[in-house]
C-alpha cells in the first residue's frame, strides 16, 4: 500500500502565484463553510460549535493527508439524518464512539485498496440515498421554518408530518418570513455575484434584521441560536470517549453506515472534482485521510465528516488547485470561531432552516431521479427501494439493503454476460491459433462433445453449467470444456468442475480442458484439479484438445 498525500507532490513545484490563488480560494471556502457548519451541527442534534470543530479539525486533516488536490472536507448534509438518530438513541458519547469506529473502518478500506470498488456502486442506489436524505432534511426543517410550537417531535418521517398537521395553527409569521426571505436571498445572490456565497449574505442580512426587530421593536418571538444553545467559542479540549467491547458491539452497524456513507460521498466528490481540474485522485489515500479525520475529530467533540462536493466546487471555481487551499479554509474557520464566535448566537433558527432547505434541494437531484425513472425496470426498482427505505425507515437499513442490491445486480449482470454452449458435430477454430481472422470449422469426432463457457466461471455460471449438463443427458466418451473466454474462476466454479470430473470418471467419461488462461490455470493447480485431471488433459487450444481426444479414442479402441 502506497500512502501518497497529494500535498507532498503538489508542494514540489509550488509557486507564489499558486499560493495567492489557494489563499483566495481558502478564504472564500472558509466563509462559505461557516453557516453550513453551524447549520449541520444544529440539524444533527448537537451544539453549533461542534459543527465548527468538525469543519476545522476534519477539514485540515482531509486536506493535509488526502488523495485529492482540491477536496474540501467537513460536516455534510448527508450525515444529518444518521447523526441525529445516533444522538437521540445513544447520546453524544455514543456518536463519538460510532464515528471513531467508522474512521477505523475507512482506514482499513484504504489499506485494503477498496477505494476503486466503492466507486462502482450503482448510480440508482447513490441517487436513491441522496434523494431520500434530501427529503428527510427538508422534513426536519419545517418546524424551525414555520416556527411551530410542536414540542418533542416523533423520529420517523410519517409521524413527523402528522405532528406538523396537528400544530399547523401555531405558525409564527415572523419566523416564516425570515425563513422565506433567507431562501430568496440564497437563490437570488448568484444572479448578482457568483463570488459571494448566498448563505453568508442571508445569515448577515437576516441576523441584523432580527436583532433590530428584537432590540428596537420588542419582537421577541423569533428564535435564535442563543435562545436554544449556549455558545462556547473557545478551543475544544481533547476528551476521548471510553470505548469498550459492549459499546463497539452495539454501535458497529451504525458505524458501518457512517463509514460507507462517508466513503461513497467523498469518492464521488473527488471523482467529480477530477473531471473539472483534469486530475486523478488516489482513492485509497483519500479513504485513509477520511478515516484519520473521523478518528481524531470526535476526540475534540466533532461529528462525522467527509468530502463536501459543494465546498469542493467552490474551491475549484475560486482558483484552488492544491491541498493548501483546504488547509487555509480550516484556518479561516478557526479564526472566525475564536474571534467572532459569540456573534453566532444572534443567528435566527429560521434562517438556518432556509439554508438547509436549499441544501436539501441541491441534494435532491430530482432531475436525475426523474430521468432514472425512465430506465429499465431493475434500475427503477433499486432507485425506489433505496429512496423509500431511506425516507420511511432509516439510513442504516437503506445502506445495508442498498449494498445487497448492488451485489445482486452485479451478479445478475455478470450472469447475463456469461453463457454455456454445446457443440457435437463441428466447432469454430480459435482465431489466435492460426494467427489470422479466417477461422475454420473443426470436425468433432464421434463420442466427443464440446462445451464452451463464455464469461467468468463463478457460482452463478457454475449452476448454469451444471443444469446444461443435466439437460443434455448424453454420455459421450470424451467431454472437452472450452475455457478460452473464461477470465477467472471462483471456488464454487472450481468445486463444480471437480465434481464434474469425479462424476464423469464413474461414468467412464474423460474430461479435457481447452484454452485455459494463466490465471485460471494457477487456480486449478492450487485447488488440485490439474493433479486430479492430469496435466496432459489441460490443453492450450481447441486443436490440441481434439488431437488429445483422438489419441484417447484410439487407445480405448
Amino acid at each position: 500500500m502506497r500512502f501518497q498525500p497529494k500535498l507532498l507532490s503538489t508542494l514540489k513545484n509550488y509557486s507564489k502565484e499558486q499560493f495567492y490563488a489557494d489563499l483566495m480560494a481558502g478564504v472564500i471556502v472558509g466563509i462559505v463553510a461557516l453557516p453550513l457548519a453551524i447549520a449541520f451541527g444544529i440539524a444533527s442534534g448537537v451544539t453549533p460549535e461542534k459543527g465548527l470543530f468538525t469543519a476545522v479539525i476534519a477539514g485540515f486533516i482531509i486536506s493535509f493527508l488526502g488523495g485529492s488536490k482540491v477536496q474540501i472536507g467537513g460536516p455534510t448534509g448527508a450525515f444529518i439524518v444518521i447523526v441525529y438518530g445516533i444522538v437521540q438513541e445513544f447520546g453524544v458519547v455514543g456518536l463519538a464512539i460510532a464515528t471513531m469506529i467508522a474512521g477505523v473502518m475507512l482506514i482499513a478500506m484504504g489499506l485494503l485498496k477498496l477505494g476503486s470498488v466503492i466507486k462502482f456502486i450503482p448510480y440508482p442506489i447513490v441517487v436513491g440515498f441522496t434523494s431520500g436524505i434530501a427529503l428527510t432534511i427538508f422534513t426536519t426543517q419545517i418546524k424551525d421554518l414555520f416556527g411551530l410550537q410542536t414540542g418533542e417531535l416523533p423520529g420517523d418521517f410519517i409521524h413527523k408530518w402528522i405532528a406538523y398537521g396537528h400544530f399547523i395553527d401555531t405558525i409564527n409569521p415572523w419566523s416564516l418570513g425570515v425563513g422565506v426571505a433567507s431562501i430568496l436571498i440564497i437563490a437570488l445572490t448568484p444572479k448578482i455575484s457568483k463570488k459571494i456565497p448566498g448563505s453568508l449574505v442571508a445569515i448577515v442580512v437576516m441576523t441584523v434584521i432580527v436583532y433590530l426587530l428584537r432590540e428596537k421593536f420588542g419582537i421577541q418571538n423569533i428564535e435564535t441560536i442563543g435562545d436554544r444553545f449556549i455558545i462556547d467559542p473557545s478551543l475544544p479540549e481533547a476528551a476521548p470517549p471510553e470505548i469498550n467491547f459492549a459499546a463497539i458491539k452495539t454501535l458497529l452497524p451504525t458505524a458501518f453506515t457512517i463509514a460507507m456513507l462517508g466513503a461513497i460521498e467523498s469518492l464521488l466528490s473527488a471523482t467529480v472534482a477530477d473531471g473539472v481540474i483534469g486530475d486523478k485522485h488516489n482513492s485509497n489515500t483519500e479513504l485513509i485521510a477520511q478515516g484519520v479525520a473521523n478518528v481524531v475529530a470526535p476526540i475534540f467533540g466533532g461529528i462525522p465528516a467527509t468530502g463536501a462536493i459543494a465546498r469542493t466546487m467552490t474551491n475549484i471555481n475560486n482558483g484552488g488547485r492544491t491541498p493548501v487551499a483546504g488547509i487555509i479554509h480550516a484556518g479561516v474557520l478557526l479564526l472566525i470561531m475564536l474571534f467572532l464566535g459569540n456573534l453566532t448566537k444572534h443567528i435566527p433558527m429560521a434562517c438556518l432552516a432556509g439554508i438547509l432547505i436549499i441544501v436539501a434541494y441541491n441534494m435532491s437531484e430530482w432531475r436525475t431521479f426523474k430521468a432514472l425513472m425512465r430506465n429499465q425496470k431493475s434500475d427503477v426498482a433499486v432507485l425506489l427501494t433505496t429512496f423509500l427505505l431511506t425516507v420511511i425507515f432509516d439510513l442504516t437499513i437503506a445502506i445495508e439493503i442498498g449494498l445487497l442490491l448492488a451485489v445482486v445486480l452485479f451478479l445478475r449482470r455478470i450472469s447475463e454476460t456469461s453463457s454455456v454452449s454445446i457443440f457435437k458435430n463441428e466447432v469454430d477454430e480459435a482465431d489466435y491459433v492460426e494467427g489470422n481472422l479466417d477461422t475454420e470449422k473443426l470436425v468433432i469426432p464421434k463420442d466427443v462433445e464440446i462445451y464452451e463457457i463464455e464469461g467468468p466461471f463463478f457460482f452463478g455460471v457454475a449452476s448454469k453449467f451444471e443444469e446444461t449438463m443435466k439437460q443434455i443427458g448424453d454420455k459421450p466418451k470424451i467431454r472437452i470444456i472450452r475455457m478460452r473466454k473464461v477470465p477467472f474462476i471462483d471456488s464454487t466454479g472450481s468445486h463444480n468442475l471437480e465434481n464434474l470430473i469425479r462424476m464423469s470418471r464413474k461414468d467412464k467419461i474423460q474430461i479435457l480442458l481447452s484454452g485455459v488462461n494463466e490465471n485460471v490455470h494457477t487456480v486449478l493447480i492450487k485447488v488440485g484439479i490439474e493433479e486430479l485431471l492430469g496435466a496432459e488433459n489441460i490443453c492450450s487450444n481447441i486443436n490440441e484438445a481434439l488431437d488429445r481426444a483422438n489419441q484417447l479414442l484410439v487407445s480405448k479402441k
